[in-house]
Parts: structure tokens; C-alpha cells; sequence
């Protein structure tokens, strides 16, 4: 049996959307409750902001990364103080990063509506994305942090502080190792001398023992060995061979006159 062509168009269309919205949603760990006390001045409010973070589906050594942040009241809204925030006041959210080598935040910026003094003050309604980058593989651990209200992050109007951290659920970041970083560097030494190999370690050749000539003799490749016995033996060859010539002119006939 065959499929026409478009049905199966079809189904691809209706199945990819609906796999990417399952990939997001495996992507968003959980959502916390979070305790606020914010300080504006001398007053302080307490407020409960329902949080969810999203972590990154992946991460590199440094490379930029992002922690999606959404974030709703829990029942009474924060409320702008009675003398005005100045304009352009923004949200500035974070991230707590604990047991992670060289990172502890990260950090994103929210776009606020309209401020009216003493009314409430409205959330992002979009995600906002929050930022950092490590410069080094490594696991650390990941809670909602806290929420300030300013014109800039260093000197902001509101400042919200966690009050139940402990509680809060918290997220692992990972960042793998990449590239040569995965295996050690085998010319790498840690600062100790590495053990020589077979072929490296040098062959102790025996010093040769020098040739002993006798006194008055010649070398005869026995050094010393050969002595008075050799001398001996040597003039025994001398005596046989007059004595031989001896005989031979003993023995030679006489011409004829």
C-alpha cells in the first residue's frame, strides 16, 4: 500500500512542531517559588515570585550561554514606591551559580512597562535570557538568584533579596571539555621528568681491558698470559731448526775431482 506524498507532507508538518515543543519542554527542569525581600529605601516588602529556568541544551567552553528566566507573582504583586522610579527603569535578574570554578551569576535584563508610583510593578511578560560565559569546563549548580529593579545594575532603586534559597530546586550546568582538552597532552609533564622508555635508556658498554705487553717481548693478543713459557717454546724452534740445517750439510756428497 502507498502513501501519497502529501499525506506524508502533512504528517511531517504536524509531527516537527510538536517534537521541537517536547525538546523545550525537556529543557525547563522545574519551577520554584521564590521568597523575595525587597528593599526600596528604608521599606521593605515581602513577595513571592513563581520562577522557571530554562537551562541551555548545550554548552562550550567559552562560548556564551543561556538561562531563561520567566518569572509571575504569587499572590501580592511588589509595588513601585510612593515617590516614582526614575524612567527607564529596567528588571535585572539572576542566576546563582555555586560549585562552578570562575562563575557564580548569571545575568539578564527585562524590559518594564509603564511605572505608576504606589501601583504595582508588572513583570516581563516574555522570557528573559540570562547571561554569562565560562571560560573552563566544569559542573556547577544553578538556583534562581535575585531580581533587582534600576536604571542600572550597580545602583538599582529595588533591591530583592532570596529568602529561601535552601528550598529552592536546584539545576546542574555542565560544560564539557573540548577539542585536544578531552585526552591529556601527552608531551605534558606536570613539572616531573618523565620515565625514560626501553629505546631511552642508555646501554652500559664494559670498558675494554687494555692489552698487557710483556717486557721484552711483543704483543701477542694474550697480554701478559703468554709469559716465559711462550719464550720457551720459541727457542726450542730455534734449536730444532740449526739442528736440521746441520744435518742437511753433512749430508751433501763430494764432487768428483
Amino acid at each position: 500500500m502507498r502513501v501519497p506524498l502529501a499525506v506524508l507532507a502533512a504528517a511531517m508538518i504536524l509531527f516537527l512542531p510538536a517534537q521541537a515543543d517536547a525538546a523545550e519542554k525537556r529543557r525547563v527542569l522545574a519551577t520554584d517559588v521564590v521568597e523575595y525581600a525587597c528593599k526600596a529605601g528604608s521599606e521593605t516588602q515581602n513577595v513571592k515570585v513563581r520562577i522557571t529556568l530554562t537551562m541551555p541544551a548545550s554548552t562550550a567552553v567559552d562560548d556564551q550561554l543561556s538561562i531563561g528566566w520567566q518569572g509571575a507573582y504569587e499572590g501580592t504583586a511588589l509595588k513601585a514606591p510612593l515617590a516614582g522610579l526614575d524612567d527607564g527603569t529596567k528588571l535585572y535578574a539572576y542566576a546563582g551559580i555555586s560549585k562552578y570554578p570562575g562563575l557564580t551569576v548569571a545575568i539578564g535584563v527585562g524590559t518594564l512597562e509603564a511605572i505608576t508610583p504606589g501601583a504595582d510593578i508588572t513583570l516581563p511578560a516574555t522570557r528573559v535570557d540570562l547571561l554569562t560565559t565560562p571560560n573552563k569546563a566544569g559542573t556547577g549548580v544553578v538556583r534562581p538568584g535575585a531580581i533587582n529593579f534600576g536604571t542600572t545594575p550597580t545602583s538599582p532603586a529595588i533591591r530583592c533579596e532570596v529568602r529561601n534559597r535552601a528550598a529552592l530546586t536546584t539545576y546542574t550546568l555542565k560544560v564539557p571539555t573540548s577539542g585536544q582538552d578531552d585526552e591529556p597532552d601527552p608531551d605534558a609533564t606536570d613539572g616531573e621528568s618523565p620515565e625514560p622508555t626501553e629505546t631511552e635508556t642508555p646501554t652500559e658498554t664494559p670498558a675494554e681491558t687494555p692489552e698487557e705487553t710483556p717486557t721484552g717481548g711483543v704483543a701477542t693478543g694474550a697480554g701478559g698470559e703468554a709469559g716465559p713459557d711462550g719464550r720457551m717454546v720459541v727457542a726450542a724452534g730455534l734449536v730444532i731448526t740449526v739442528a736440521a740445517l746441520a744435518g742437511l750439510r753433512r749430508r751433501r756428497p763430494k764432487r768428483a775431482l
